[in-house]
């Protein structure tokens, strides 16, 4: 006699909806099995498919997860750390489904399994989690109503960190199975549902919860990420014991040998705290307070990119009048200023070749904008008395992206072009368009190539209101739109690049004739 065919093979000879060609089982929990596929309508694109189990399908739970389903898609279509949701169906035998994005990497509990993260990787895992946690917090349009998500779910296992080349690390949440809809006039959940080891004290009551508890799971979870340890231990692994621990136990101090900043152990203690009233309110102000705990000195831009050529393109110019420099000062004053630049290095991890970046200069005046040129060193003679004019294009579609142009520009010896490009998709992309936007001008720091890794000169040019403006504008809207592929929209703001230079040139070669010889405009 033949043996029973199982749910794992009745899948896998499957074509789903007449498009989906189920290949393999890549995952399963407590809700269902995922697994992985082809979207046959979509050339062979590999995607995820999870089904609800056979053993949950009651009305109730069929409801559940049409609403993780909704509940996902909503969200990932306003945050690049969630996962998105693409279609949603219920197979020939009445088994609900849906499609998400394949995800290639490693779960959080994978990546902290034999050893605790290094603070920098903490702060960039950390800070990514927390601009999903802030999105879903913050709500999504849901039956003509705005209604905060809660996950109630937060552990390492729900956060997955995905290597790209382009995008270094991307960190995505997972599994809004439990997700809480706060709508008006509904009456919340009065029953526990999580995982003991981080749920917030009010969770395990099956109290009315708010984002947070969210943020309780966080502070556990930012605890082990640190020391890979956990911070709090009941007596027996019972729900009784969890309930114990979380409400009256003290979260245990993190070992000295981490040498871990004091606001950092304080800020993670602060999640923890058993009162709500206690906790950081909002992912919002963890992020805050997370951005003043990054290294002291300085931090490199990371560039992504993007694609799809129906996009929508913005423009923010400068006019040449306006960009006249003056001396180095900034809206953000910081007297020693020039001193600052000339103090810094040229960054390890930085080829010394022609190229230009931007960077966070971190001093106790506060952050400031910086754009890092090496160049050779008769070049930056040449270019010292230059007028200097910015202009800043915005990119939509197919994911948000910023080509920032400074341009230096001298009678005698032309144009130099200094573009870089500001993915507002990522968590460094959005801090330095805000804090441009915020300080209205920003440090050029000139490095030469036959000087080593010493800053030689520094220069200082301002931004337009309407640019600062726009820059604070273009940030905020680029959290509501949903991300692609960054190399095509790189390589599109390109192309609008070269468009624009002889426009520019025509424009400062005409400032240049009006400005007395030897003089800025």
């Amino acid at each position: 006699m033949n043996p029973p065919v199982t749910m794992k093979e009745t899948h896998q000879r499957r074509l789903l909806a007449n498009r989906y060609q189920l290949i393999d089982l890549i995952g399963s929990g407590a809700m269902g099995q995922v697994y992985r596929a082809e979207d046959k309508l979509l050339g062979g694109v590999t995607v995820a498919v999870k089904f609800l189990s056979q053993a949950l399908l009651n009305s109730k739970m069929r409801d559940r997860f049409e609403r993780e389903a909704t509940v996902s898609a909503l969200l990932g279509e306003k945050s690049n750390h969630i996962v998105r949701v693409r279609d949603y169906g219920v197979d020939e035998k009445e088994i609900p489904f849906y499609v998400m994005e394949f995800l290639k990497g490693e779960s959080l509990s994978e990546v902290i399994k034999f050893r605790p993260l290094s603070l920098q990787r903490f702060l960039k895992i950390t800070r990514q989690i927390c601009f999903g946690l802030e999105c879903a917090h913050k709500g999504i349009m849901f039956e003509g109503e705005m209604c905060p998500i809660i996950h109630r779910d937060i552990k390492p296992s729900n956060v997955l960190v995905i290597h790209d080349p382009a995008l270094g690390e991307l960190v995505k949440l997972l599994d809004f199975g439990i997700a809480k809809l706060i709508q008006s006039g509904e009456a919340q959940t009065q029953s526990f549902m999580g995982t003991l080891a981080y749920c917030s004290p009010e969770q395990i009551e099956g109290k009315e919860l708010d984002s947070r508890s969210d943020i309780y799971s966080l502070g556990v979870m930012m605890y082990e990420m640190l020391t890979g340890e956990m911070p709090i231990f009941p007596e027996n692994s019972s729900f009784g014991g969890w309930y114990e621990a979380h409400h009256y136990t003290k979260p245990k101090p993190i070992p000295a040998k981490f040498r871990l900043p004091s606001e950092l152990e304080s800020l993670i203690f602060q999640c923890m705290a058993k009162a709500p009233n206690e906790r950081p309110q909002t992912a919002t102000e963890i992020l805050k307070k997370l951005e003043k705990l990054e290294p002291t000195q300085l931090e490199s831009q990371q560039e992504t990119v993007v694609a799809n050529p129906k996009q929508g393109i913005e423009r923010s110019t400068q006019s040449t009048k306006s960009s006249k420099p003056t001396r180095p000062t900034l809206r953000k004053t910081c007297p020693k200023g020039d001193d600052i630049c000339l103090k810094m290095s040229w960054p390890e991890d930085k080829p010394q070749q022609k190229i230009v970046f931007p960077h966070i200069i971190r001093a106790p005046e506060g952050n400031f904008a910086s754009l890092w040129v090496m160049l050779n060193e008769q070049d930056i003679a040449n270019r010292l008395s230059s007028i200097r004019y910015n202009q800043f294009v915005f990119i939509t579609s197919p994911h948000p992206m910023i080509l920032w142009i400074t341009v230096l520009y001298h009678r005698e010896h032309g144009p130099r072009w200094l573009p870089c490009y500001l993915d507002l998709k990522s968590s460094s992309g959005q801090r330095f368009a805000r804090l441009l936007g915020e300080s209205g001008s920003y440090w050029i720091l000139f490095f030469a190539l036959e000087k080593g890794k010493a800053c030689q000169h520094v220069l200082t040019t301002t931004i337009a209101a309407n640019q600062c403006q726009n820059l604070q504008e273009w940030a905020d809207k680029s959290q509501l739109l949903r991300g692609g592929k960054p190399q095509i929209t790189k390589r599109m703001l390109k192309q609008e690049f070269e468009k624009l230079k002889p426009t520019i040139e025509n424009k400062l070669k005409a400032a240049y004739t009006t400005s007395r010889k030897g003089s800025n405009v």
